[in-house]
Order: structure tokens, then C-alpha cells, then sequence
């Protein structure tokens, strides 16, 4: 699967809810996650952690842009993320752990995340899903969110969050 995505730093959760809000967009729920990221010679892999019961192993190729940038991703869902954490830190080695709270919005093809991310602070995400619109129309969309969220180029950050924790920056 395709998105074309941004993160960016976001210190104002409530004002970005007014403007998801202005815009029509719904909240879908708010979420805890805690993903392991594994030592990987290419691309990002990473479990999920959404309970004990409930993960998401996620593979990605996303270049290191600070603006709009395609992320080409497989998602495997499995019900044991403890064990499949267990066996994956064996082979690969685990490289960072990120744990955050999670808020998702959807608006149209897009998935707007704000979270907190523990020791980071907050950020906002914006993915929008190519198969429905096409990389054009999300490009887009992104873009148009980023200006109804006021988003600046200064705000926006390259890699993902175990990069920035990595960094400790």
C-alpha cells in the first residue's frame, strides 16, 4: 500500500481539533501504542503494541523528507505481539521503543494522527491513503491540511519518531 504522509511537531492539540472539526473531519478514537523498531538493513519494520491481544507488524520504504513524501507499507496484524516482539528482537535485534497516545481523525482518504509521544511531545500526522484518490489528489489533500492546520515548514520533521528519539533530539 501507498501514502503520501507528513509529520509534523504540534504543541496546540486543541486547536488543531477546532480546525479538523471546521473542516468536517470525525474522530475515529484514541489509542495507546507502543512500537518496537527492529534493526533492519533497508526500510523500517516495527510491531504495534495496541494491547495484549492486538498488533501490527509494519514494514515500510519512506524517504527522509521534512515535506509531503510517499511511504510504500505491508501491515501483518497478529493477536500475540509479545511473542512476535519476542521472536523478532532474536533475529533482528531491537533498535528503539516509542510509546504514544494516539488521537485518529479521518477526513475523506486521509488519516490525521495527533499524538503525544512520551518524552518527544507532540505531533501531528497526516496520511493519506493513494488507492482511493491517487498520488495527485492525495499530494493534495495533504497539502490542504497542512495549510487548514496551520502547519509551517519549520515544524515539520524528516524520519520517524525512533529516528527522533535515536537522535535525542
Amino acid at each position: 500500500m501507498t501514502n503520501i504522509e507528513i509529520k509534523a511537531r504540534y504543541e496546540d492539540a486543541e486547536r488543531a481539533e477546532e480546525n479538523l472539526n471546521a473542516l468536517g473531519a470525525g474522530m475515529a478514537g484514541t489509542f495507546h501504542q507502543k512500537d518496537t523498531y527492529f534493526k533492519v538493513e533497508q526500510g523500517r519494520l516495527k510491531l504495534r503494541e495496541l494491547g495484549t491481544d492486538e498488533g501490527h507488524l509494519i514494514f515500510y520504504l519512506r524517504e527522509d523528507l521534512a515535506g509531503p513524501k510517499r511511504s510504500d507499507y505491508e501491515i501483518a496484524k497478529t493477536e500475540d505481539p509479545e511473542a512476535l516482539r519476542a521472536i523478532l528482537t532474536k533475529i533482528h535485534g531491537t533498535w528503539i521503543e516509542v510509546k504514544k497516545t494516539r488521537q485518529v481523525w479521518l477526513w475523506e482518504n486521509v488519516r490525521i494522527h495527533l499524538d503525544d509521544v512520551k518524552g518527544l511531545g507532540q505531533f501531528v500526522e497526516i496520511e493519506a491513503v493513494t488507492e482511493e484518490k491517487g498520488i495527485e489528489e492525495s499530494h493534495q489533500r495533504v497539502e490542504t491540511l497542512m495549510r487548514a492546520l496551520e502547519i509551517t515548514s519549520e515544524q515539520l520533521v524528516e524520519g520517524s519518531y525512533g529516528d527522533i528519539v535515536a537522535a535525542g533530539i
